[in-house]
């Protein structure tokens, strides 16, 4: 209470022992440092850290932990774009994913843009949004149909592996039902392409093969 004074009848007003038993009091039980320490820790998505930011990952349905896919291992071609041939990766050993804790800025840049993933449309105009919210001043990242029921998540930059476990396992991205995302990285000017593909693609001995997608 900041103006103890004025709950004290004029004939206490002076008693010094009396004030200072009432502030002592009042200091234990004023609420306003828990009430500000709360609200810079919990509720301010802005500041809030920790538990806090775990609490705030419930609400809008995604969480800290997410999976990671492992390593790259043997296997042909058919397998998949991290199968590697022999010498240059090891046999599948039956875990082919690990779980990675986000960081507090990462996890609070996530829940923001599934909050907004939560009220946003279907539409084209807002995944591009949430992908420019999500990948900011990283470059060029986008939305298209590839076929029906099939849309393409493009970025033309590469994505660490716990980014690509954000797109693909946080839940933040959430496809319209019955249509299938797929997320196709394209590192211009360092990928190989003839002049259809676009002018950031580059030719013979300037850029590597698109290995395909995530």
């Amino acid at each position: 209470m900041e103006n103890l004074a004025q709950t004290i009848i004029s004939q206490y007003a002076n008693s010094q022992t009396l004030i200072s038993y009432l502030n002592s009091i009042n200091a234990a039980i004023d609420p306003i440092n828990m009430i500000n320490s709360f609200y810079d820790s919990v509720w301010n998505i802005s500041t809030a850290n920790g538990w806090g930011l775990d609490v705030w990952g419930r609400i809008v349905g995604v969480s800290r932990i997410i999976s990671i896919p492992g390593g790259n291992f043997l296997g042909f071609s058919q397998g998949s774009p991290s199968a590697f041939g022999f010498g240059q990766a090891p046999l599948f050993n039956g875990d082919a994913s690990t779980s990675y804790s986000l960081s507090d800025s990462a996890f609070r840049l996530l829940i923001l843009v599934k909050a907004l993933s939560n009220i946003s449309g279907s539409s084209s105009a807002s995944y591009n949004n949430i992908l420019m919210t999500l990948f900011p001043g990283r470059g060029n990242a986008y939305i298209s149909n590839s076929s029906p029921m099939q849309s393409r998540l493009t970025f033309e930059f590469a994505l660490q592996p716990f980014e690509i476990a954000i797109l693909k396992n946080s839940g933040a991205l959430s496809p319209p039902t019955g249509v299938n995302f797929q997320i196709m990285i394209v590192e211009f000017p360092y990928t190989f392409g003839f002049a259809q593909a676009g002018y950031s693609a580059v030719g013979f001995g300037q850029g590597t093969f698109f290995n395909g997608y995530a």
